[in-house]
């Protein structure tokens, strides 16, 4: 069974295709710069080596048939036509309350999909877009949603009610709906795998820290808390997102810096976090090597990210009463050993110890905890892709 992941953002169109007998990839890429100079299409065929093209790219339509056009290209293609598509599987950011699992696209659920899109402005309507491209050009395939949110639909009501007029609940559906979920879903069921035990008889606090950042605490397989919230703008310390602070600062800047809203939206989420403290990059590889150089402001961005996290995980450490399973993943929690160190760096009293030498791995899975850590510490590369083509093969073969 072949299935095509799309992975739809607001310039942008991730693709890959799995071959689901065995998992494997068969081709791959990223349509970028939709709607602007000098759009391209990143093309890599298996494990061959990557291929460019410069396509104007005026709309995610004209992408994806550009993407579809590479697929059963009779020299590099994979494809020896798209009815070899045997489904879809797309990222959805925003489900809301409508969607607590992978669903496959109809009238209906295609209709509540559409209500979720103020949910997620920035998101939900690229996600549409290549949701309504590949039902018209191929429509026989089954098109499989698999939200963000999702994973998050099993928190108790007092986790996720936040403390302000209950109508605004009922009304606008305010409340923390967390993300990542697609990724904190795949770790910590690989993880189960990977030390051979139950998941349901376990305590797990995943991080996924990339630019973006959030924390899950999970337990018997299920998400009971999770640090983003209505917006993925609250919770850690992130690359250009500031995270949880007192909600009257904006108020209190708005006024005195004579900002719209939009002006403080962008603050909030394009130029704070990781950015707005050291004042070098969002890139932590970048924020990094300043702080080695001896930029007190990149290290103290640094302490900050870590500190926060350290916090998270001592609140999920009573939550879940205990804590069998530390998980780092995504970018910085795959290839960032400084992070990682500062992070559980006086979580002993936990039973949280790691080995420095094992410590130093990237982007591979390992365990670095020590021998008489309480709880095993893991880092555990991510992949949402292949969650959703695994999704997608569930929803499509039940349909």
């Amino acid at each position: 069974m072949k299935v095509l992941v799309l992975n739809c953002g607001s310039s942008s169109v991730k693709y890959q295709v799995f071959d689901m007998n065995d998992e494997s990839v068969l081709a791959k890429g990223l349509a970028e710069r939709i709607g602007l100079d000098g759009s391209r299409i990143v093309y890599q065929r298996g494990l061959e080596s990557k291929k460019i093209y410069e396509i104007p790219l005026p709309t995610h339509r004209k992408a994806i048939e550009e993407i579809f056009k590479l697929l059963v290209d009779k020299n590099d293609g994979i494809l020896s036509s798209l009815n070899d598509i045997d489904a879809v599987g797309h990222r959805v950011v925003h489900g809301g309350e409508s969607f607590f699992e992978a669903t496959l696209v109809t009238p209906e659920t295609y209709k509540k999909l559409k209500e979720c899109e103020n949910l997620a402005p920035l998101h939900n309507p690229y996600n549409i877009q290549g949701v309504e491209a590949c039902m018209s050009l191929i429509p026989e395939a089954p098109q499989v949603l698999v939200f963000d949110t999702a994973f998050h639909q099993t928190m108790p009501k007092e986790a996720y009610i936040y403390a302000l007029p209950y109508e605004w609940y009922e009304k606008y559906k305010i409340r923390r709906y967390g993300f990542h979920g697609t990724s904190h879903y795949y770790v910590s069921r690989r993880v189960a795998q990977l030390i051979g035990k139950p998941l349901e008889e376990l305590k797990i606090i995943s991080c996924h820290l990339g630019n973006g950042a959030s924390i899950t605490a999970i337990k018997n397989g299920k998400s009971i808390d999770t640090s983003m919230g209505y917006t993925p703008l609250e919770g850690l310390v992130m690359g250009t997102r500031c995270g949880d602070i007192d909600p009257a600062i904006p108020l209190i800047m708005m006024e005195k810096e004579n900002l719209s809203p939009k002006e403080m939206d962008n603050i909030l989420n394009k130029k704070s976090g990781i950015l707005g403290i050291s004042g070098v990059s969002s890139d932590f590889r970048d924020v990094g090597e300043a702080a080695e150089k001896g930029n007190e402001r990149a290290l103290l961005a640094l302490k900050v990210f870590a500190y926060r996290i350290k916090k998270y995980i001592g609140a999920y450490y009573a939550i879940l009463g205990g804590l069998d399973v530390l998980i780092f993943t995504a970018g910085v929690g795959e290839r960032g050993p400084l992070e990682r160190s500062l992070i559980c760096e006086g979580l002993e009293h936990l039973g949280v110890k790691i080995d420095p030498e094992k410590n130093k791995v990237k982007g591979e899975e390992l365990k670095i905890s020590t021998p008489d850590s309480k709880a095993e510490v893991w880092v555990i590369p991510t992949n949402e892709e292949l969650m959703i083509a695994r999704e997608t093969v569930k929803i499509a073969r039940n349909k």
